[in-house]
């Protein structure tokens, strides 16, 4: 095509891919729903024809005067959400911002609607800027009724939408909306760095002057009436089925109405259609949207003219399909032009005239003012929330420059993000504990919490910290940091032991030597903060049950560099690759294959994950836990050596990578179950819980025959005592299976790798990697599929559909359990694996009876252990 991106929608395999869960049903789910200035006591607001529940804006929002519209005004509103308003009559220049909860990777729609009403007899209305984060929105410029819609993809678990004072009246608003949307609606035009707006979104086929929005678009998208009624035009409908499509989503409603001309081949879309002159610098898109119910057999062809901005072509020619929802796009353009014309017009061969049903006109919102990293925006939402605080403290924390918050200084911006360096809340009127929460912010080297009323012990991490880079003013009339109660380096029981009876002149004779051997190794490539942990490796781990015969019992065995340099052919056969570092294939004396995990420079992982690594498989023996063989700690060379898993791991094997086919349900199922019996050991079996803390599919790994074990135990944290509940420590795992619950808190338990487990279980269901670029986070899009009730929309196209569907149903239900948002609603791991042995007995009863039920009888065999109805 010489201007558009055109796309016929004949998506077949896309389509039984559902628009929406929650709309679909007749439910709200993910909806926020926000009446600015009612008041918090009359309960909830809305109007009963959408059957949308409004709350009140006040947990959202700083500051503001509440206020009702004119009573002469209210023929106006189109909801009784609108008849109330929030006013913020603070000086030019201020910013003032509602604050929104969402899920980092999701994507959302978000409205804010304005309808001035005369709320303060001045009879003229404001203007003033809209702000999405840090970056310019839109602008409200002297109407008396308007809306904007932004599309985004969350950047944090709080997503600030702001109202700016731009000297022309007091910025206003009447509701704020925010809108879970499927993680593919608007590809790729919204991405983690672009976002976009609607300046205008209409539907053509209807002549009353109505707005079509929930529950007919599930998302609550608002599609207003094209044009008045105009005897040019001939206005169509249809009661046919129409498929639909998955990219823009248009509701039903809106693609069985259309418009055609009534005696000629030509139809004016748009005619002098003005960009205000604040958008003249915008870019734009333009997207039409084509469903044609009145195909006989004949031909309806047609060329797409926007004379402005394109030269028409020969190659712009357009058939929409019969029965099928399409559409046609511009590139992005400039709205440098007055007016935006755009022209429909048959062909010479066309036998029908064009049609068309609805359009939108999608503005660009990029991505220019960088933002505060979502870890600590997300610690420092947590911190105002737990004390309360109204410092101005409202939008992004540190940008742009001019609205920093106040107490707030950042570093320079890296990868267009900054991280929060300075916090001074000194003289706050701030009571109670002091908050886990100032540990996430892991770049603060200044923080002054003097002058507040605080009791209780300091976190332990900020106690460490402000012996090094933090700078922490804290007053108090004794030294809480000497009461707090640190971490024990060591995860076993006698140095539990060791540590609770510990008697001074040992603490002096351990320094000492730590100090002795810090020297030494202060030269080494291996960074270290523990030094006395690396002299209880050498000195401690090295030795076995046959005092040192390292030879002859390799459990445990100190291998040294030389014996590994030919066990490995000097390191001849690469096998993989991770955070630690190359893992090369090996050969012992006795003909063992082992897998040799070599440490490079560049690794991430330290002294302490290598420590980590090698105390938990010390300790731990089961069938479905990976071996180690042994290690080596030798100058610069430090490395682990395992048993070797020839089949490689789980990930790679889901996607048919190295030439595999991909794995049948039942081998998934059972692969997992030998994992989750893996897991379930590490919670239940040890005598002191160990939470693995970087479960995944990749930390999978297959044997002979497929037998499954859990590797990788660099991340793991062991608890150090029967009674404690969780560990307090600084988030750590792989993106895209981390417990949102303890990034938030620092607390960490064995919930932690439940939910990790969960993104498992679903990736083996959906044959999807756990984030997809634009398409948001796997949890999200498997909600979105199981309401239809068709297992087929969640399963993985691989599996062609042979999979008994309970079982499938049984394993997606369980992982929904799994990633709950809380620890507390989640299922232990015990209980997943008696799930997945259900699971896997009635897949394999239906291997052995040789009966395939059809994805597509599903609706009758809906799962007993989720929400019902899907």
């Amino acid at each position: 095509m010489a201007w558009f991106v055109f796309l016929a929608a004949v998506v077949l395999a896309l389509a039984t891919t559902p628009v929406h869960v929650a709309g679909q049903l007749g439910d709200q789910s993910g909806f926020l729903s926000i009446d600015c200035g009612l008041d918090a006591a009359s309960g909830s607001g809305g109007d009963p024809n959408s059957d949308i529940a409004y709350v009140a804006d006040s947990p959202y929002v700083d500051g503001g005067e509440n206020h009702k519209i004119a009573a002469d005004q209210t023929g106006g509103a189109n909801d009784i959400s609108e008849l109330t308003l929030r006013s913020f009559p603070y000086p030019s220049g201020t910013r003032t911002c509602y604050t929104l909860p969402t899920k980092s990777g999701v994507k959302y729609l978000v409205r804010m609607v304005f309808l001035y009403g005369d709320y303060d007899g001045k009879t003229t209305s404001p203007s003033f800027d809209v702000h999405l984060g840090s970056n310019y929105w839109d602008t409200f410029q002297n109407s008396d009724y308007w809306w904007s819609e932004a599309i985004f993809i969350a950047w944090a678990s709080w997503v600030p939408v702001c109202l700016v004072n731009t000297g022309g009246g007091t910025p206003f608003v009447n509701t704020v909306e925010l809108r879970p949307l499927h993680a593919s609606l608007y590809d790729p035009h919204v991405t983690t760095d672009q976002s976009i707006s609607a300046y205008s979104r209409k539907n053509m086929g209807i002549k009353t002057n109505t707005t079509t929005r929930y529950s007919a678009d599930p998302y609550d998208r608002l599609w207003e009436r094209g044009t008045t009624n105009n005897p040019l035009w001939t206005y169509l409908s249809t009661e046919e089925d129409i498929q639909l499509e998955y990219k823009f989503a248009v509701p039903i409603a809106v693609l069985k109405t259309a418009v055609a001309p009534v005696n000629n081949s030509t139809i004016t879309l748009l005619n002098s259609l003005p960009f205000e002159s604040y958008k003249t610098s915008f870019q734009f898109i333009v997207v039409l949207h084509f469903a044609d119910f009145q195909n006989s057999g004949q031909l309806r062809e047609f060329n797409v003219y926007l004379p402005q901005y394109f030269a028409p072509s020969d190659d712009d020619q357009y058939t929409p399909p019969y029965l099928s929802a399409s559409w046609v796009y511009t590139h992005w353009c400039k709205a440098n032009e007055s007016n935006l014309n755009i022209t429909l017009a048959a062909t010479n061969t066309s036998m029908l005239p064009p049609m068309i049903n609805a359009y939108e006109i999608l503005n660009r919102i990029p991505h220019d003012t960088p933002r505060t990293s979502y870890e600590d925006f997300d610690a420092m939402m947590a911190i105002k929330l737990e004390y309360g605080i109204k410092k101005n403290w409202m939008g992004d924390p540190c940008f742009p420059a001019k609205y920093t918050w106040n107490g707030v200084k950042c570093s320079n911006v890296t990868d267009n993000t900054t991280r929060i360096v300075s916090l001074d809340l000194s003289n706050s009127n701030l009571n109670g504990s002091i908050s886990d929460n100032f540990t996430l912010l892991t770049q603060l080297q200044f923080l002054d919490l003097s002058g507040n009323s605080f009791n209780g012990p300091i976190p332990y991490t900020l106690c460490k910290r402000n012996e090094g880079p933090l700078d922490f003013r804290y007053e108090s009339a004794e030294d809480m940091c000497n009461k707090t109660i640190s971490p024990t380096p060591s995860k076993n029981k006698t140095a539990i032991i060791s540590i609770a009876v510990v008697v001074p002149i040992v603490v002096v004779v351990g320094l000492v030597l730590s100090y002795l051997i810090w020297r030494r190794k202060r030269k080494s490539k291996i960074s270290t903060n523990n030094p006395r942990r690396e002299s209880e490796l050498q000195g401690g781990l090295g030795s076995t049950k046959s005092h040192g015969d390292h030879v002859q019992n390799t459990e445990n065995r100190r291998f040294t560099y030389k014996e590994l340099e030919k066990f490995t052919n000097k390191f001849e056969r690469f096998i993989g690759q991770g955070g630690f570092g190359l893992v090369y294939y090996g050969r012992l004396e006795d003909n063992s294959e082992v897998a040799v995990k070599m440490r490079s420079e560049s690794s991430t992982h330290g002294l302490d994950e290598f420590l980590a690594e090698v105390h938990s498989l010390t300790k731990v023996h089961h069938k479905n836990l990976v071996s180690l063989v042994g290690y080596c700690l030798e100058k610069d060379h430090l490395a682990l050596v395992y048993e070797y898993m020839s089949r490689g791991n789980l990930c790679d094997h889901l996607r048919g990578k190295n030439g595999d086919e991909t794995l049948d349900w039942a081998t998934r199922v059972r692969v997992v179950l030998e994992a989750a019996q893996g897991l379930d050991y590490l919670h239940k079996g040890c005598s002191l819980p160990i939470i693995h803390r970087d479960v995944k599919t990749s930390n999978i790994l297959l044997g002979q025959n497929l037998r499954a074990k859990l590797s990788d135990f660099g991340l793991s944290k062991t608890y150090l005592s029967e009674t404690q509940t969780h560990i307090s420590t600084n988030a750590a795992g792989s993106a895209g299976y981390f417990d949102p619950e303890y990034y938030h808190t620092g607390r960490l338990t064995e919930s932690s790798d439940v939910y990790s487990f969960g993104i498992v279980l679903l990736e083996i269901a959906t044959g999807e990697l756990p984030i997809l670029p634009g398409r948001g986070h796997i949890v999200q899009r498997v909600k979105q599929k199981m309401a239809t009730g068709n297992i087929n929309s969640v399963a993985d196209v691989r599996l062609g559909g042979a999979y008994e569907v309970t079982s499938m149903w049984k394993a997606v239900d369980t992982a929904m359990a799994c990633t709950a948002d809380t620890s507390v609603q989640r299922p232990t791991m015990g209980d997943v694996v008696a799930q997945l042995k259900e699971s896997l007995a009635l897949e394999e009863a239906r291997e052995d009876s040789g009966v395939r039920v059809s994805p597509s009888d599903t609706a009758a065999l809906v799962s007993s252990f989720g929400p019902s109805p899907r």
